[in-house]
């Protein structure tokens, strides 16, 4: 009895040795660890290296980059990751320390590179008191052609740590680059149609400096460019008095900021709340901005049919 007990035990092992190591297994093991550090940014991340990365995202959709406390469990995925991806321009601004505490040596690629950013502006609304002291706007992803450039140098990093996949990473770049052509044309189309002295939107804070530059399409906001900006009475009373001016006919309530501040623009002008739109992260998996190009195709639909 003891012999067929120790004959189980090695057929047991044997088999746990052949279930570990399938070709899934394999194949899992193999591809490259990869980190990005929010939602939009992980999405293009995702669509340019599909099967043959693990990605992980640490800034999940709904959550707020700006803000954002890195944990315990972030160290440990970056300490163990081959590339990660950031959007550099300062917008993670913990990103430094996180790196420094996790001692990590995975290659850090900042998809913004490339880029020409726009500065911060120093006259105008968006006065208020705030802990980021970055030079430039880091929301370049605002602009579909800035997002071409990020997937150009996503695709480039992936193909310099698995040359094996070039293949596939430039195929999967050149469907999505021919997606944000065919984007790009459907936004100009739905700005065009819309009255030029309507082209004015009201939103929490200044995130969509490069979409105004890209589309020719005003944004107003009472807040800097990060939402830790706090609105001075002065810049508020600027806005509404603004509103009222000019006629402005809807104000926009982002999905990551306190929505009272515009609720109280928009009941003190008359104004409507023209809808929700999504400027630092995509929405959750059943919402309509899951994807950069959902989140880019709702913002286009709620601010056309609100200024129209």
């Amino acid at each position: 009895m003891k012999v067929i007990f120790m004959i189980n035990r090695r057929e047991t092992l044997s088999l746990a040795l052949v279930a570990l190591f399938t070709p899934k297994a394999y194949a899992q093991a193999a591809k490259l660890r990869v980190v990005a550090t929010f939602s939009i940014l992980g999405d293009l991340v995702a669509t340019v290296g599909v099967d043959r990365i693990a990605l992980t995202t640490l800034v999940k959709p709904g959550s707020d980059a700006h803000v954002y406390v890195p944990t315990v469990e972030d160290a440990r995925l970056v300490a163990n990751a081959d590339l990660l991806f950031s959007n550099g321009l300062q917008f993670e601004s913990w990103l430094k320390g996180l790196m420094q505490a996790s001692a990590s040596k995975a290659k850090l690629v900042e998809a913004s590179s490339g880029i020409k950013p726009n500065a911060i502006k120093s006259t105008g609304h968006h006065h208020g008191h705030s802990h980021n002291h970055a030079k430039h706007d880091p929301h370049a992803w605002q602009a579909v052609e800035n997002v071409k450039r990020y997937v150009v140098t996503i695709r480039d990093a992936l193909i310099a740590r698995d040359t094996e996949g070039k293949a596939s990473y430039e195929a999967n770049a050149a469907r999505y680059l021919a997606e944000l052509d065919q984007l790009e044309k459907d936004i100009k189309t739905a700005v065009a149609a819309i009255p030029p002295a309507k082209r004015k939107v009201i939103t929490s804070h200044d995130a969509f400096g490069y979409f105004q530059s890209a589309y020719a399409i005003e944004f107003i906001a009472p807040r800097g460019i990060s939402t830790q900006t706090e609105a001075s009475a002065k810049d508020v009373a600027k806005i509404i008095q603004q509103i009222r001016r000019e006629k402005i006919t809807a104000v926009f309530i982002e999905n990551l900021t306190d929505q009272r501040l515009m609720q109280q623009i928009a009941k003190e002008t008359g104004a409507k709340i023209g809808g929700t739109l999504f400027s630092d992260t995509l929405s959750a998996a059943d919402g309509p901005a899951s994807t950069y190009i959902s989140m880019m195709r709702h913002n286009i639909k709620v601010i056309s049919e609100a200024l129209q």
